[in-house]
């Protein structure tokens, strides 16, 4: 039997339909609005080591973490232990 990890992000875990929307959205954001791509990278590590992802998505806020992480105004929601 076949199981599919979790702990992954959306185009790791073979969402891609998704992930191309969400990049899609990410697209459309103001370029300001976004953190530079080496910060993206550092935040997303943050996120693959945290137990709350699950398919691209956080548990703690819902968000998928592919976006909040690119946010410069966003912050890790876990408040109690932030990652990034």
């Amino acid at each position: 039997m076949k199981t599919n990890c979790k702990k992954c992000l959306l185009y790791e875990a073979g969402e891609k339909v998704t992930y191309d929307e969400i990049m899609k959205y990410v697209d459309s954001l103001d370029k300001k609005s976004l953190v530079s791509e080496e910060e993206f990278e550092t935040r997303i590590e943050g996120c693959k080591r945290c137990d709350y992802l699950i398919s691209g998505m956080c548990r703690k806020c819902g968000c998928y973490v592919e976006v909040r992480a690119r946010l410069n105004n966003m912050g890790c929601p876990n408040v109690d232990n932030p990652l990034w």
